[in-house]
């Protein structure tokens, strides 16, 4: 019956706050997450409220008048006071887009409740004169009753319209209160299941951003461990590329030796050639020959190992090269591919913190 009386005719999420009541400036929050706020209309007093529930009691039970004012204190946030209750509401919103239409929904509310209060008034005005005049025809009468019981009367007759009073409040509150608990249960329900949708899912999504964090940190893991066994390849190859330097050197050094000897063995022949004489002359000018041949083809030899020598060691300077261009590239990627897993090992965290 009361659900049929009272219907909502607008709803929203927010923060609820009311004002300390000791200090009247800090704010209390009445939950600890967001709650829907409705607005609800009661045909058949003519009554607007603003009802929020939290839990199994209604956290906000304010009746709208036309003195309330709905002030927006920021961007997302905005306040009320109820005279009636004694206290301040404070409601905080996820967007400025939905505080403006609650701020909106008030101002028409407001101005509903103006113009039913005056509408009330008038009724009131009309039916106050009727009411006057038979009060004044009906009452004098047992007043100047000279016999006593008319006074008796009159206070009976008083009494009976003070109970009746009373039991029109009481029957009143029964049903305010039966339309609170029907209301408070309703909210609680969609809020339930709006928060058990959501829950559904957050869940999917984190289950399917798991899976596929995984399989990427597994890749990323691969590719390092390879990247990893490129390195070390590269770096022996450098050590072999030292190793090639150190027999350049060698080398060099053997070729200086073999031109100093070659020019000794040169000035020896030149003192033979002019020491020979006779037969011995001949024998000498004749292994003379022997020896300066071989010495050409020794130096032709050493000739050709030095060729051979500084084409090798162009080459391995350019291997070399070539290898630490690679070794830097591997090294950034290396490099980016640590920090994104970094990354990734953070996320993992927070997720399994916030589960």
């Amino acid at each position: 019956m009361s659900t049929t009386r009272e219907q909502p005719i607008f709803s929203t999420r927010a923060h609820v706050f009311q004002i300390d009541p000791a200090t009247k400036r800090n704010w209390i929050p009445a939950s600890k997450h967001a709650l829907t706020v409705s607005y609800f209309y009661d045909a058949t007093r003519n009554v607007y409220r603003i009802i929020s529930v939290g839990g199994t009691k209604a956290i906000i039970n304010s009746t709208i008048t036309p003195n309330m004012t709905f002030t927006k204190t920021s961007q997302k946030f905005g306040q009320w006071a109820d005279s009636r209750a004694n206290t301040v509401y404070g409601l905080g919103f996820a967007s400025e887009q939905h505080l403006s239409q609650f701020a909106e929904k008030f101002q028409e509310v407001k101005e509903a409740a103006r113009l039913a209060r005056e509408k009330s008034q008038d009724k009131t005005e009309l039916t106050n004169p009727a009411l006057n005049i038979s009060s004044h025809q009906v009452l004098p009468s047992p007043i100047i009753s000279s016999n006593g019981p008319g006074e008796d009367k009159l206070f009976r007759s008083q009494s009976a319209d003070v109970e009746i009073t009373t039991e029109k409040e009481r029957l009143k509150k029964m049903l305010s209160e039966g339309s609170v608990s029907e209301v408070q249960w309703e909210a609680e329900f969609f809020s339930l299941q709006d928060n058990n949708n959501k829950l559904v899912a957050a869940l999917h999504e984190a289950n399917a951003n798991v899976d596929q964090w995984k399989k990427q940190l597994a890749a990323y893991q691969e590719e390092t461990e390879t990247l990893r066994q490129r390195v070390a390849e590269l770096e022996s190859q450098g050590t072999h590329d030292s190793s090639s330097e150190n027999n350049k050197e060698e080398l060099s050094q053997t070729l200086e030796e073999l031109e100093l000897l070659i020019k000794a063995k040169d000035e020896e022949i030149q003192m033979l050639k002019s020491q020979k004489c006779g037969r011995w002359e001949a024998e000498g000018e004749r292994e003379e020959t022997l020896q300066k041949l071989q010495l050409e083809a020794r130096n032709a030899e050493l000739e050709r190992r030095l060729h051979l020598a500084e084409q090798t060691l162009a080459e391995t300077l350019a291997e070399r090269e070539k290898i630490q261009n690679e070794v830097t590239k591997v090294a950034e990627i290396m490099d980016v591919k640590i920090f994104e897993l970094s990354e990734i090992r953070q996320g993992l965290a927070k997720l399994v913190e916030s589960n």
